[in-house]
């Protein structure tokens, strides 16, 4: 049995395989930061939502390595599948099952994983597919109130956390939220890799080109622009500070750039690389998280959050929940638009004794930690937990046959949709 392998059966150290809604080489973030640190230690098959192309004819799988021990997978699939997730989602399943099992490019180093959920959608296709050790579900965001979520988000949802061994929470709300579906539900907020962004900090840091000969004071913004901006308030903020400049960094998504306000002091620089943030951070004089009050906002813990805060700059932000609670009073919160305004004005001067809690906030919330209590909780949730061998469909045959012969299993499984009741 390959190395990997006997690993997963003890437990500890079992390859992940990763279902995300997020592209690895989009704006880094949470998936990145937990599942570069996991691939230190243990074989991550990366897993993306589908590419769908005009001339491809059959199914195929694009593999890379982003990151030591990361495996990522592009699906590219035919266009006449764009129309059915769960059509195009079977043959997903069945290249991925051909790249695992025997002959494929990565046999071995997947048997008896634990799967790892990002997005509800696949998860009634994938679950029980893999012969896994353990299903966990980390849920960042509540997409279903994201911009286009699909409508089957929610009923799908539920069935994966009636099937996950342990659920992570990126928000206290979230946690609050998903504690009344599942028993061992864990909130892990924003981790930080400090060392990083303390480069912001330091003098043979250059500022990033485009920020060097703008109008000072420069207030910043990086990460995804959405439909969780507030752009009337960025509106005004620009009219304020019409003498200096407003930036942001970032990949504009899910919302028409002619929305975005197009003052000439008023910068959408698109998105840059990980790796250059601490750059643009330096030239900030004031960082912000100008964020809409809405249902995309109600759940979110922004990671940028304790970014700033390892570089040291003064920040702003519109009162969204997790943020008033975990961060307050170290970042400026206000209540309005006209608060937001004037409190990025008074932050344009320093507050030394703000700024040293931001940076001792910081060194303390290591993704390193975060990874390492999920490690454990995750180990001691599948201990219990053989994995199940066979077929998918025999497993699933199983599973049914113990259901329709217990009734107190409290599952109630749908022959036609693959959903389930919690009950």
């Amino acid at each position: 049995m390959p190395a990997v392998a006997r690993a997963a059966l003890t437990g500890g150290r079992s390859p992940l395989i990763v279902h995300s809604h997020l592209r690895w080489d989009f704006v880094w973030q949470r998936p990145q930061q937990i599942l570069s640190r996991f691939g230190r230690s243990r074989a991550v098959l990366y897993v993306e939502e589908p590419v769908f192309v005009d001339d491809c004819v059959a199914g195929s799988l694009d593999l890379s390595s982003p990151s030591d021990g990361v495996h990522r997978v592009v699906p590219r699939l035919p266009s006449a599948l764009a129309g059915s997730y769960d059509d195009a989602g079977a043959v997903i399943r069945t290249l991925l099952l051909q790249l695992v099992s025997e002959g494929g490019r990565l046999a071995g180093m997947f048997d008896h994983a634990v799967q790892w959920f990002y997005t509800p959608m696949p998860a009634p296709l994938m679950i029980g597919a893999f012969e896994e050790r353990g299903i966990v579900y980390d849920c960042m965001d509540e997409l279903a109130q994201f911009r286009f979520a699909p409508p089957e988000l929610t009923q799908r949802e539920r069935f994966l956390m009636s099937k996950a061994d342990v659920v992570f929470t990126g928000g206290r709300q979230l946690f609050e939220s998903k504690s009344r579906y599942h028993h061992n539900v864990h909130f892990f907020g924003c981790g930080v890799d400090a060392d990083h962004f303390a480069r912001a900090r330091h003098a043979d840091t250059p500022v990033a080109p485009e920020l060097r000969d703008l109008p000072r004071p420069v207030l910043g913004y990086f990460g995804v622009v959405d439909e969780r901006l507030d752009y009337n308030l960025i509106d005004r903020l620009a009219g304020r500070f019409s003498n200096g400049s407003v930036v942001f960094v970032g990949p504009v998504v899910k919302v028409d750039r002619r929305e975005l306000p197009a003052r000439s002091n008023v910068h959408w620089l698109g998105q840059r690389a990980y790796a250059q943030l601490p750059e643009y951070v330096k030239g900030f004089d004031v960082c912000l998280m100008p964020f809409a009050l809405n249902e995309a906002t109600e759940f979110i813990n922004p990671t940028k959050t304790l970014e700033y805060m390892a570089a040291g700059k003064p920040i702003v932000s519109t009162a969204v929940p997790d943020v008033v609670r975990n961060f307050a009073p170290v970042v400026s919160v206000a209540g309005s638009t006209d608060e937001f305004v004037e409190a990025a004005h008074a932050a344009t001067t320093p507050d030394e004794t703000r700024i040293a809690a931001g940076i001792a906030r910081a060194r303390e919330a290591t993704w390193e930690s975060i990874v390492s209590a999920m490690d454990h909780l995750v180990a001691r949730a599948v201990r219990h937990a053989p994995p199940e061998v066979g077929s998918a469909s025999a497993i699933m045959a199983r599973r049914r046959r113990a259901a329709a012969g217990n009734p107190a299993a409290g599952r109630s499984e749908s022959a036609n949709d693959g959903t389930a009741n919690v009950a």
